[in-house]
């Protein structure tokens, strides 16, 4: 059962990094690839109707944490206070950026929140690579809480901060990645000249990602070697690893030959399947002390009780399959490319 809770935790976090990463990715890059302001309306166009529903499955797999794993819960919320304060004010922030930035005509004020948007979505997608970072490098839990510092000394302690040289890098190539994903969905849903220029960045940028990806594997090795010992033994989680590296070449010779959706899908292969294989990794555990394997947290240590167990078995499929046709319908609703923008939308 723990098993199971385990996955669905894995599938909800990974549904959130591909959905919410193109619409994180696409105002990373907006006010390169859009450089007047209808261009930028039609950027704010295209994510507008998916944005804020895409932050849903971040809550939702809060929820399941909580139900199914709540000791892991109250250890990481408590462990990790200041860094989630930080990620609720970018989220307010680009909800802000998002909503009032076409209330105002005057350029001063567009520019303003253009910047804000921009800037909350680069900070944001550092925080969500330097957290993933932090759960696989292994926190310095030595009870049955502890407190994390947003830095130390920069190096990878017993006790480190959130912030140290491996978790800025992961999340350094975890912005990069969400931007190669953003200009790619850009491409996919935005008209001339916006589609080129995303398509010209994304490009671009894949090769950074590749060569980002190489040291972030070679860094994990060092910090968490245990990781890659346990996919080894996995030979289920083997297709995940092949194709989280061949995805980022298939994309990179679709989006050369202008094969939009094509590159978008390998680059949501990409991000999924990387996320699942460190969560492949990582099971059984929750958090990786690295005080003392002792004080580790694995799943079966921190899972609620059977009978809650079985008892979300009667919600949870059923919730999940209703959002699953909510967000497919809501796809087929605002299929097709967006046109430049005027004055007359919401965005």
């Amino acid at each position: 059962m723990t098993a199971f809770w385990f996955g669905a935790l894995s599938l909800m976090l990974a549904i959130y990094v591909v959905l919410d990463g193109f619409d994180i990715g696409a105002a990373i890059l907006h006010l390169f690839v859009a450089r007047s302001d209808p261009e930028r309306r039609s950027v704010l166009q295209a994510i507008g109707p998916y944005w804020d529903g895409n932050e849903v499955w971040l809550l939702a797999a809060g929820g399941v944490l909580v139900f199914a794993f709540p000791r892991a819960y109250a250890a990481a919320f408590a462990g990790f206070y200041l860094p989630l304060m930080l990620v609720l004010w970018i989220l307010i922030a680009r909800g802000m950026a998002m909503e009032v930035r076409s209330r105002d005509t005057s350029p001063l004020w567009r520019s303003f929140w253009d910047a804000v948007l921009a800037l909350a979505s680069v900070g944001l997608a550092i925080l969500l690579g330097a957290a993933f970072a932090n759960v696989i490098r292994g926190v310095g839990l030595a009870g049955r809480w502890f407190s994390t510092p947003l830095f130390t000394n920069f190096l990878v302690s017993r006790r480190p901060g959130v912030l140290d040289w491996y978790t800025v890098l992961v999340g350094i190539f975890t912005a990069i990645a969400l931007a190669v994903h953003g200009g790619l969905f850009l491409a996919c849903k935005t008209a001339e000249p916006v589609a080129s220029r995303s398509r010209e960045a994304a490009v671009r940028l894949l090769p950074w990602q590749a060569l980002l990806a190489v040291l972030v594997t070679a860094a994990t090795i060092r910090v968490q070697p245990v990781l890659f010992g346990a996919m080894l033994r996995r030979p289920l989680a083997w297709p995940l690893e092949f194709i989280a590296i061949a995805a980022p070449a298939y994309a990179y010779a679709q989006a050369r030959r202008r094969h939009d959706l094509w590159a978008f899908l390998a680059s949501c292969a990409f991000l999924a399947c990387m996320l699942a294989a460190g969560c492949a990794g990582l099971y059984p555990h929750l958090l990786i002390s690295r005080v003392s394997p002792v004080w580790d947290i694995n799943a079966g240590a921190a899972a609620a009780g059977s009978i809650s167990l079985l008892s979300g078995l009667w919600w949870w499929p059923a919730s999940f399959v209703l959002v699953t046709i909510y967000f497919a319908n809501l796809f087929r609703q605002f299929r097709g490319r967006v046109a430049t923008s005027d004055d007359s939308g919401h965005y």
